[in-house]
């Protein structure tokens, strides 16, 4: 009972009280990968994430070895380094995040298993235009929030104090990876609710390239903003999949029709080129 009172308060006090947390460099033994390095973040509001093969696998039914992927939110690297084992050193997984406490995890992550991984970190939200923006989290410890979108107008109480910058991806990829964009087989986003928007401002890349998409379909969000997301992935020509778990086990449910989205409150889902 104390041992539960003690971790309530020290969660409590992260939810209203800012302070930097340290990190720990856990292990886990894969069958393929073998030894595996994860730096998690000991901020008592964020669960401690474990590597697991399942995971592995789950991603490497989309991603080829030597291919580069794009995590857009990526937090501190928790579904990066999967991502990243399954496109190998050989590849590049580019982890974007514009949140501070969470980046400096992530650049973490993004220095362990290089002989196994190439991971770029990137402080940047993805944005319709380029430009500053305000961030803010309903936890004072920020192991969550987010800018202003059409779904999430406020992400909480606590902002930070500096902006952070926003980018458009289509150009910063065309200036910066221009060559490897051939190779674009994968982008996962998860933003708080806005990612209809970052689909919508890389609809050029997605009609063009053609990789598959990870999204989340946020609480907050409406019957009709359900629909319009099923709408704009479906009209660039992608089929959608409910499924339940990063794991290559998961359940997994076609989501036919604008009301299937409304069959969980909150999911993931992952859309495949028409016929792929």
């Amino acid at each position: 009972m104390l041992e539960y009172l003690e971790k309530w308060l020290t969660r409590r006090r992260a939810r209203r009280q800012f302070s930097e947390y340290a990190h720990v460099i856990d292990t886990f033994q894969l069958v393929e990968e073998g030894m595996i390095s994860f730096a998690n973040w000991k901020n008592p509001l964020i669960k401690p994430k474990t590597i697991s093969q399942g995971e592995v696998n789950f991603f490497k039914q989309f991603i080829k070895k030597g291919s580069l992927c794009i995590d857009i939110g990526t937090n501190i690297g928790d579904t990066t380094v999967p991502m990243a084992l399954a496109a190998g050193n050989a590849g590049t997984t580019l982890g974007f995040d514009p949140n501070p406490y969470v980046f400096k995890i992530l650049e973490i992550n993004a220095s362990l298993n290089k002989d196994k991984t190439n991971i770029v970190p990137l402080p940047y939200a993805i944005t319709k235009v380029e430009g500053e923006f305000s961030y803010a989290s309903s936890e004072a410890s920020f192991g969550n929030g987010g800018i202003a979108n059409e779904i999430v107008e406020d992400h909480g109480a606590f902002q930070l104090s500096s902006k952070i910058k926003g980018i458009r991806l289509e150009d910063f990829l065309r200036k910066n990876y221009a060559s490897m964009l051939p190779k674009l087989s994968f982008i996962k986003v998860d933003v708080e609710g806005a990612d209809k928007e970052v689909i919508v401002s890389i609809s050029n890349l997605i009609r063009e390239f053609r990789p598959v998409l990870i999204a989340e379909c946020f609480p907050k969000s409406t019957v009709q903003e359900r629909a319009e997301l099923f709408r704009i992935v479906s009209e660039l020509g992608y089929d959608l999949y409910y499924f339940s778990d990063f794991c290559e086990n998961a359940e997994v449910v076609k989501v036919v029709e604008a009301k299937d989205m409304n069959k969980w409150k909150m999911f993931n889902f992952y859309a495949l080129p028409n016929g792929k």
